[in-house]
C-alpha cells in the first residue's frame, strides 16, 4: 500500500457490507467490460492547418445553467461506507480545482442510516462551487414516497441535478436485488415535474436504448447518462461476490451478463437521434480524446467512475492529476481538429466504422452524416 492509500475495513450491515464488497472488488478484481465502447471505432477528422493557437482553445461548458471549466463528469462508484468519506473528499477537493462535475454514489445508504450521511455531505463541504449531482437508485423509487427520498437526497449534497440510476441487470444478478421496476415510469415522470433541481436518468454500465430514452421522453425526462457497455461491469462484479461465498449460479449469471447492453457510442447516438433529449456520455471513458469524440457527437458531458475511484484512494494529488491530464487531452484534440471552443467541436466531422457503424445503420441511423460535416 502506498503512502495515502484508503485501508477499507471490512463491515457487516447490509447496504454497508454490499457497498463495501462493491469497491474492494473494483480495487482488486478485473471488473470491466470485454465489449468495447465504440470509442475506438469513432474518428476525428485531423486538421493539419488549424488557424488558431494551441493557447486560445477553451473548453469550458455551461452545464445545468452553471458553468464548468470541461465537460467532465467524474462518475460515481462509492457510498454507504465509512471509508467513502475520504475518497469522496479527494474526489470533491480534485473538481473543484479543475470546475469539472461530480456525481456522488448511491445515497441509499444514508437514507437508511442518517449517520452515513457526513459521507456524502463531505462532497459539498470540500466543493463549495462544484456542479454536484445528487444520486438514488429507482428501486427506491418505488418504496414509501419517492419525491421525499429524492429531496432529502438533493438537500443532503445541496446538490445541482439528482442523478436516478437504473440497474436491472446488477439487481437480477446480485442476491440481495431488487427486481420489481413495474411502475417506475410514472415514479420518474413525477420526479421531472415536482423536483426542484433537474433529473438525470442514469444506466449503470449496460446502456440506454432508443426505445427506453422514448418512453422517458414522454415521461417529461430531459437529461440521460447513458453509462453504456464498455466500462465497468456490474455483472462482473457480482460475478466476483457470488465466487467468494460459493453460490455458483449466481456466479455463472454474472459471468453469462458479463457483457450485456448497449456500447456507449451506440446508446448515446441513440438518445440523441431518436429524442430530443440531452445525453451524458459514459461507459469506457479513458482519455480526453474520448471526451472529445463524445462531445462532438453530441453529448453535453463525459464521464468515468472507476478510473477515478483508483485514482481517490491512493491521493488527491492523484485524482487532479487524472484530470488535469484529461483535460490537457480534450484541449490538443480540440486544437488539432481546429476547434476554438465546445461549439465548434460540436461541428467538425467524424467517421464511425465498424460494429459501431454497422449497429448504428441497422437502427436506421445514418453514420455517413457525421463523416460529410463541412463538406457541404
Amino acid at each position: 500500500m502506498v503512502e495515502g492509500d484508503i485501508p477499507l475495513k471490512v463491515k457487516d450491515e447490509g447496504t454497508k457490507a454490499r457497498k463495501h464488497e462493491h469497491i474492494r472488488i473494483c480495487l482488486e478484481e478485473e471488473v470491466e467490460s470485454h465489449v468495447g465502447s465504440g470509442f475506438d471505432e469513432v474518428i476525428l477528422v485531423h486538421d493539419s492547418l488549424p488557424d488558431l493557437d494551441l493557447s486560445e482553445v477553451d473548453a469550458s461548458y455551461e452545464f445545468l445553467g452553471r458553468s464548468v471549466k470541461a465537460p467532465l463528469v467524474i462518475e460515481p462508484i462509492t457510498g454507504g461506507v465509512e471509508d467513502a468519506l475520504e475518497i469522496n473528499r479527494r474526489l470533491a477537493e480534485a473538481a473543484e480545482e479543475h470546475g469539472v462535475i461530480l456525481s456522488v454514489g448511491s445515497q441509499r445508504a444514508a437514507l437508511e442510516d442518517p449517520g452515513l450521511e457526513d459521507t456524502y455531505r463531505v462532497a459539498r463541504d470540500a466543493a463549495p462551487n462544484t456542479v454536484i449531482l445528487a444520486n438514488i437508485g429507482c428501486a427506491q423509487l418505488l418504496q414509501g414516497d419517492p419525491l421525499e427520498a429524492a429531496e432529502r437526497a438533493v438537500d443532503m449534497v445541496e446538490a445541482d441535478g439528482l442523478t436516478v440510476h437504473l440497474n436491472p441487470l446488477q439487481e437480477a444478478v446480485q442476491p440481495e436485488g431488487e427486481t420489481s421496476m413495474k411502475g417506475i415510469y410514472g415514479e420518474l415522470g413525477r420526479l421531472a415535474r415536482e423536483l426542484k433541481v433537474p433529473l438525470i436518468v442514469k444506466e449503470t454500465g449496460a446502456g440506454i436504448s432508443a426505445e427506453t430514452a422514448i418512453r422517458l421522453e414522454r415521461q417529461g425526462v430531459r437529461f440521460i447518462d447513458v453509462s453504456g457497455v464498455g466500462g465497468t461491469s456490474w455483472a462482473g462484479v457480482e460475478y466476483y461476490r457470488a465466487l467468494s461465498v460459493g453460490d455458483s449460479p449466481r456466479a455463472r449469471l454474472g459471468e453469462v451478463f458479463w457483457d450485456w447492453g448497449i456500447p456507449t457510442i451506440v446508446s448515446l447516438l441513440e438518445v440523441l437521434e431518436f429524442t430530443s433529449m440531452k445525453a451524458i456520455a459514459s461507459g469506457g471513458v479513458r482519455s480526453g480524446i474520448d471526451l472529445a469524440k463524445a462531445v462532438a457527437l453530441g453529448a453535453e458531458a463525459a464521464g468515468a467512475a472507476l478510473p477515478f475511484l483508483k485514482a481517490a484512494v491512493k491521493s488527491r494529488e492523484t485524482v487532479s492529476g487524472l484530470i488535469d491530464g484529461m483535460i490537457r487531452e480534450l484541449k490538443l484534440a480540440m486544437f488539432l481538429t481546429g476547434s476554438r471552443n465546445i461549439r465548434e467541436l460540436r461541428c467538425k466531422p467524424l467517421i464511425i466504422l465498424g460494429r459501431t457503424g454497422e449497429w448504428l445503420s441497422l437502427r436506421g441511423l445514418d453514420p455517413g452524416k457525421y463523416a460529410r460535416r463541412g463538406l457541404s
